[in-house]
């Protein structure tokens, strides 16, 4: 054996386990995201607190694994990987609040415990949604890096946002309930409601790091794309297979609201095969990557095979 054969063996035997670099993150994560969040102490109070409690202690920061999956990928340092994962995530947990409320799907529970609006109140969840929106910019705007990347990271993050994104993708879903949207239509609705905040949480990550060549944005933007609508695949299947103290959420709201789904159109197996096939899809679309994208391979395969 070759003395570099050696050392890539050892390399591999002392890097962690993909559970372990996951458990890693995410409690690195909940630690900045704390940092990042103002102190419920510091006037107004009662909405400080509210936006702590909509953020920390719950979720599986999937975003934030993602920015840090791609920021390893092209060296991103540590301190921008988290300010762009804490923006990402407070966008995230904003969509949730606002997503929860009566004029939106009417939840009461999200990851495990009473949604903003039912543990504080409607016109405090409503201004949490709009105060963490607004935090998720001044965080990333606050970091010290390359200027021109920094503006790109920020336009990236604001149209994966905005009309043209998540809220966009929110509107559809709003004006699909009780219609029979065919699966294209399907598919546009939730590459806006939940791909292009995933997509742009790999694109983050990246831009972090570094200018991206044309060649590469495409890829991570073919993975991204692939790994979004997979998410929503699989929250569909969970959706109409798991229970709500599995899922931290209402299992069969979607169901019962009307709501179009995949498994709705598709069916469960083939929803369950269309999740596979997209996972495969991600898989290749590292392939010019080789394998310094093992964190990126190792997300799809958790987003596919989770199971709450």
């Amino acid at each position: 054996m070759t003395a570099a054969a050696q050392l890539a063996m050892i390399t591999l035997a002392t890097e962690p386990t993909f559970a372990e670099w996951m458990r890693q993150v995410q409690s690195d994560m909940e630690t900045a995201l704390g940092k990042f969040l103002p102190a419920e102490n510091i006037a107004p109070a009662k909405l400080h607190q509210a936006m702590r409690y909509a953020v920390l202690d719950g979720g599986k920061r999937v975003r934030p694994l993602l920015v840090f999956a791609a920021g390893e990928l092209f060296s991103t340092q540590i301190a921008v990987a988290q300010r762009a994962a804490a923006a990402v995530e407070m966008i995230h947990a904003y969509s949730l609040v606002h997503d929860d409320m009566p004029c939106m799907d009417d939840d009461a529970m999200r990851r495990g415990k009473p949604t903003v609006h039912v543990q504080y109140d409607e016109a405090t969840a409503l201004l949490v949604g709009d105060a963490l929106q607004a935090q998720a910019f001044v965080v990333l705007a606050d970091g010290e890096m390359d200027a021109a990347r920094q503006i790109v990271m920020l336009r990236l993050l604001a149209q994966a946002s905005g009309s043209l994104g998540m809220c966009g993708g929110q509107a559809i879903d709003l004006a699909s309930v009780g219609l029979n949207l065919s699966l294209a239509e399907l598919e546009q609705m939730h590459k806006l409601k939940t791909g292009a905040l995933l997509r742009a949480s790999v694109l983050l990550g990246a831009w972090g790091g570094k200018v991206l060549a044309q060649n590469e944005i495409l890829a991570l933007e073919a993975y991204g794309t692939a790994i979004g609508l997979a998410f929503q695949v699989v929250d569909d299947i969970l959706d109409a297979t798991a229970d709500s103290a599995t899922l931290g959420k209402t299992a069969g709201k979607d169901a019962a609201d009307n709501k179009p789904t995949y498994v709705s159109i598709l069916g469960l197996p083939e929803s369950q095969a269309l999740a596979e096939k997209l996972r495969n899809d991600a898989h290749q679309a590292l392939a010019i990557f080789g394998d310094k994208a093992r964190r990126l391979r190792e997300l799809a395969d958790l987003i596919v095979q989770r199971k709450a």
